[in-house]
């Protein structure tokens, strides 16, 4: 059977077993044992994912909406690779963070994430426009109930509202313009599709209706709004599903689907992505300094990184788009990893506001350890994975803008500020509190992985830069090479 299918049916079948049971205690095993079974079956396709071949592999095709000519398309290929694993990877370690925490409905919760895993997969994998719509928009049921249900304050029913109105609303526009797409070429095949060349004024019409859904989910600055307020609400296994993988939809939406499918439109409106993008860095580097809850100031900081992710898609070469990709994996990890460490201060002290900590590097100092080491990498300190993909995205980026690129590494000196005056303010200086309990074995274990990553990762960037290579030289080659850019001055 296919090795694709197993991973994205197992969820789907334990979730349906799961409903049968009443023990809380079996609940967590067992969904907990068939997250990590699909953690080393994903692991599993990367031994076996061929490298030097570009085509799609795993892939399976079933017959969908026959009379339409619409198919379910999945496969993997150098793109969603390692979002599939990356996945796979940050949900058991949500349902071990919720070990403790999630005192009721624990079977609903249970069932959220494995459901929200298999329709993340799907997100990755799916070939079909249509198909890639309803999976992008399902994703938003399981988060808005793990926000709204399992949220921490009084305000968790407004951020999920919030969350699910922004994200679904900038949607709509996405299924018009595949209705379109649908009508002028009778398939949403995407492999199709990529030989089907759109008139320039289709192109545009449809790259700003794909442009109204990805823009909210990156977020792009004045998009944002819902990111901060659901992250403080959320849980702290919310939190790392959404800035680990949700943030990066948007993204690969535009690498997957806007790029490749509207070239001429992709170069058209470059001036309003690196426009926006540099305002959202600049903008949130500056909001953040000003935060005083911990949750919020990783949120913001979570839209600078992934607006140099649209800095380097938008460059239009394959170091700047190399170099997003791995930030968005790289931002996978190291966003995960802090707000990993901000839910243990709040399960501790049940607050996140900076003024109630002080001199945690004394009464906690294997835990100030870990948030050193993981704010350095936010910042993008070389040895770091982080460094890996900044540095080839300003590198693809100052070929193209270099007025651009230098407004952009403005946000890696404030991010830098701000990061720092953040440890030093609840790491250093007088204790607040008497509280001495250091990182439980637990933490400790599911905290310990994100630190060998990050290292492994920086130090041997060439696991995913020798599978991205051969896929983007093939895929963007021909497209810069047909059409010239006179929006985008070459410095």
């Amino acid at each position: 059977m296919n090795i694709l299918f197993i991973l994205i049916l197992i969820p789907v079948l334990a979730s349906i077993f799961i409903s049968f049971l009443k023990d809380e205690k079996t609940i967590k095993k067992i969904s907990l044992t068939t997250t990590i079974i699909l953690f080393f079956l994903s692991t599993y396709t990367y031994y076996v994912y061929d490298t030097f071949s570009i085509k799609l592999q795993f892939s399976f095709k079933l017959p969908w909406i026959n009379y339409l000519n619409i198919d379910w398309v999945q496969g993997v290929d150098a793109y969603s690779l390692f979002f599939v694993i990356l996945t796979t990877f940050l949900i058991p370690i949500c349902l071990l963070l919720s070990w403790q925490s999630i005192k009721f409905k624990i079977k609903e919760y249970a069932i959220a994430f494995l459901m929200l895993e298999s329709l993340l997969l799907c997100v990755f994998t799916v070939l079909d426009l249509l198909l890639f719509y309803v999976f992008f928009e399902s994703v938003l049921i399981p988060m808005f109930l793990i926000i709204g249900i399992w949220g921490s304050r009084e305000r968790k029913i407004h951020a999920a509202y919030q969350f699910f109105l922004y994200t679904f609303l900038g949607s709509v526009l996405m299924l018009l313009a595949i209705i379109i797409i649908y009508l002028n070429t009778g398939t949403t095949d995407v492999q199709l599709l990529l030989s089907t060349v759109f008139s320039n004024e289709l192109q545009l019409l449809l790259w700003l209706a794909f442009f109204a859904s990805f823009a909210v989910k990156v977020p792009m600055v004045p998009f944002h709004i819902w990111l901060p307020e659901a992250h403080v609400e959320a849980p702290t296994a919310g939190s790392v599903l959404l800035a680990g993988i949700l943030l990066k939809l948007g993204t690969y939406g535009f690498l997957r689907f806007s790029l490749p499918l509207f070239p001429y439109a992709s170069y058209y409106f470059t001036p309003l992505i690196f426009t926006m993008s540099v305002i959202a860095i600049i903008y949130t580097s500056l909001t953040t300094i000003r935060q005083i809850d911990l949750k919020k100031i990783i949120a913001y900081a979570s839209v600078g990184h992934m607006n140099f992710v649209t800095i380097g898609l938008f460059s239009f070469n394959l170091q700047a788009i190399e170099g997003s990709l791995l930030v968005m994996l790289s931002h996978g990890l190291v966003s995960s990893a802090l707000f990993i460490c901000v839910g243990v201060l709040y399960d501790r002290f049940k607050t996140r506001i900076i003024k109630y900590y002080r001199g945690l590097s004394l009464t906690m100092p294997l835990f100030a350890i870990f948030f050193l080491f993981f704010t350095l990498a936010n910042i993008s300190v070389p040895g770091t994975f982080s460094f890996v993909g900044e540095f080839l995205i300003l590198l693809g980026a100052f070929q193209v803008n270099s007025t651009i690129t230098i407004f952009a590494a403005t946000g890696i000196i404030l991010g830098a500020a701000y990061s720092i005056w953040l440890y030093n303010r609840f790491a250093y200086g007088e204790i607040s509190t008497s509280y001495s309990n250091d990182l439980t074995y637990r933490e400790f274990y599911i905290l310990i992985p994100f630190m060998i990553l990050i290292l492994i990762f920086g130090i041997y960037p060439s696991i995913f830069l020798n599978i991205f290579e051969a896929k983007l030289y093939i895929n963007y080659h021909d497209a810069l090479v047909t059409f010239e850019n006179p929006l985008i001055s070459s410095k």
